[in-house]
């Protein structure tokens, strides 16, 4: 008999998400970002899931080519671009569109002989300080850009630190109109959190990640609140009941002691399945759907949780790590990390199901 953790994937959800970005910024361009395995759901869940995206945002070029093996015939966009000249080869035989935010990826383009001119995103540095030129070398880049042969549509784009903070976009977006001054090309700013909070970054196509997969970009609140649907849940089965008396203590280190009379539950879910080991006692779970917490400490393979508010909970009963009932960004935030972490942590070793409404 298999071992009771399961994983759920819901395209559903991940069509209500994407619609929610299209009526945040009506009739713009919409990027989904499948990077990381399509945030740990899967890339062809993720393909499903956005059918009806403009294009697919993502870094592998692995995943590219098979994305484009299965199907897609949509824009990519490589939002790292080019890792080594055979990147941009590879880019002009599978019509990727590339980032380019450094000079050598400019050498690459001007090298290769593409047979058909491939779309290129000049990256801006807004402040971040990762990827993007500098505004002059920026303003520089583009008119070489104009001068490649191979390169086709050029789209200015950046990516923003704080967006996810009342006026953290400001600053980053008077630094990008000002190095855009006067450049004839569409622009493309927005995040998660610049879709869901600044307008003024909506430009002309957009780029949200995270809440896609039905999680916060913001630091703290719910998903939920935003009209956003949970794409994962994680589930399990209570595989012990233990009895605790004043003073017994739990797990490893014995980071918690009972101060009453009381009973524990013990899940079959631990690190080794890509729940968090640093999430403290307290973090948030439901026994059979009624809301409880974890207590002591995360294992490779089990966690304890408190079973004072199910009393009617046994070996067997459900448990919920986060999905509809409990936000995944309720215990990341309890953890000290945030949900895309746990997205993109789910292990190899828990089994996935697919939910999809819409299938025949």
């Amino acid at each position: 008999m298999p071992r009771p953790i399961l994983a759920t994937v819901s395209i559903d959800a991940m069509r209500h998400n994407l619609a929610r970005v299209r009526e945040r910024a009506v009739g713009r361009f919409v990027w989904a970002v499948v990077k990381a395995d399509g945030y740990g759901h899967g890339l062809a869940n993720a393909a499903r899931g956005f059918a009806d995206a403009d294009g697919l945002a993502l870094i592998e070029f692995d995943a590219a080519a098979r994305l484009r093996a299965h199907g897609w015939r949509r824009p990519l966009l490589m939002l790292e671009g080019a890792f080594d000249p055979d990147d941009v080869a590879q880019a002009a035989r599978e019509r990727l569109a590339l980032v380019v935010h450094e000079a050598r990826q400019l050498d690459w383009l001007q090298a290769v002989d593409a047979p058909g001119a491939l779309d290129v995103f000049l990256k801006f540095n807004s402040g971040m300080n990762r990827l993007g030129f500098a505004r002059e070398a920026f303003r520089d880049a583009f008119a070489r850009l104009g001068r490649i042969a191979g390169v086709g549509r050029v789209t200015l784009m950046t990516h923003l630190a704080d967006a996810d903070v009342p006026g953290g976009a400001d600053e980053a977006l008077r630094r990008f109109e000002a190095a855009c001054e006067g450049l004839p090309a569409r622009r493309t700013i927005a995040n998660s959190a610049a879709t869901l909070d600044v307008a003024a970054a909506h430009g002309d196509a957009l780029r949200p990640g995270v809440m896609l997969y039905g999680g916060t970009p913001f630091g703290d609140g719910d998903a939920r609140a935003l009209g956003l649907r949970a794409a994962m849940r994680l589930e399990s089965r209570l595989i012990a009941v233990q009895q605790l008396q004043p003073g017994d203590a739990v797990g490893y280190g014995s980071t918690f002691r009972a101060q009453r009379p009381m009973r524990i539950g013990v899940v079959a879910c631990g690190y080794a399945d890509g729940y968090p080991r640093h999430a403290p006692t307290g973090t948030p779970v439901a026994v059979d759907g009624v809301p409880t917490a974890t207590l002591g400490r995360v294992a490779m393979d089990m966690l304890t949780v408190d079973l004072e508010p199910v009393p009617a909970a046994r070996p067997g009963s459900r448990v919920e790590l986060w999905g509809d009932g409990v936000s995944i960004d309720a215990v990341a935030r309890a953890s000290g990390t945030i949900g895309y972490e746990l997205m993109c942590a789910l292990a190899r070793r828990v089994p996935v199901r697919v939910e999809d409404g819409a299938a025949p």
